[in-house]
């Protein structure tokens, strides 16, 4: 990947998150004390600051112009979930978001010891290489989430002792956009491995890697908010409803091409004709 070498390349992501921490925790721990943290502490303590803040700004932000500012626009009356549930699910959330953040912890430490196929800079692969290889990483990124959800389903034990405590959520009223972290901590985990696993099989750009992550927390917040974007392939909350009332169908991330090469793809569309 160009002529940077390998120590360099490290180099360069110990450097990046590096920054990354200096912005979060400089703000928070002054005098940079933190920097006398062991590196996989400092990753952890950012993530983790990182994560709830970004969860708990976009939650609310999102709650208040859907069911407040837009009232009864994009969803009736009815099926605004109460403040009670959606403080239940913010304590789901947060009794997990500690057990979350390991796994981009993970992932920084062994990119920055070189275990992984990442890359510091596009330029080091040109911006042909890299829409190619982030193409990949999505593709193996929505095939790998897709079969976890549905094993997660598939399998009674997995789904009784993991999944079935973000499924408590299953009708209009009772999901909001801060059900999308309210997981048990292993079931959120396991359905981000993907993204993880990416690492190891195409080249990656770990800038990107970690944007994606931490995007997850905006992207599941937007699919349990109930309302149908109708923008085709996206796996949008319309599809994501009809996964909560069913259990057995649409159980993509990003788009419904899973869904609909392995047949479990319901389209709100359709169930809508079926109700007139």
């Amino acid at each position: 990947m160009g002529t940077t070498s390998a120590a360099e390349c490290l180099h360069q992501f110990v450097e990046e998150t590096d920054w990354y921490n200096g912005i979060v925790l400089d703000a928070l721990v002054p005098g940079g004390s933190w920097k006398r943290f062991p590196r996989p502490i400092q990753s952890w303590l950012r993530n983790y600051i990182g994560g709830t803040a970004l969860y708990l700004v976009s939650g609310f932000l999102w709650c208040f112009y859907i069911y407040y500012l837009k009232r009864n626009v994009y969803i009736p009356k009815d099926s605004i979930p109460s403040n009670k549930a959606m403080l239940l699910q913010i304590i789901v959330a947060m009794k997990a978001m500690p057990w979350y953040c390991m796994l981009p912890t993970l992932s920084e430490y062994m990119v920055e010891n070189g275990w992984t196929r990442c890359f510091s800079s596009i330029g080091e692969v040109g911006w042909p290489a890299y829409i190619v290889y982030q193409t990949i990483y999505l593709l193996i990124v929505e095939f790998g989430i897709y079969w976890m959800h549905r094993e997660l389903h598939d399998i009674k034990p997995l789904y009784k002792y993991l999944h079935a405590t973000h499924h408590i959520y299953n009708k209009q009223n009772t999901l909001s956009p801060f059900a999308g972290l309210a997981f048990h901590p292993l079931d959120g985990i396991l359905q981000a491995v993907p993204h993880v696993i990416a690492l190891f099989l195409v080249p990656s750009h770990f800038r990107t890697h970690i944007l994606l992550l931490f995007c997850e927390a905006v992207w599941t917040a937007n699919i349990h908010d109930c309302i149908h974007g109708k923008i085709w392939p996206v796996m949008g909350a319309g599809y994501h409803t009809i996964h909560h009332t069913t259990y057995r169908h649409n159980y993509g991330h990003y788009t419904v091409w899973m869904d609909q090469i392995f047949g479990t793809l319901r389209d709100p569309e359709e169930e809508l004709e079926k109700a007139d």
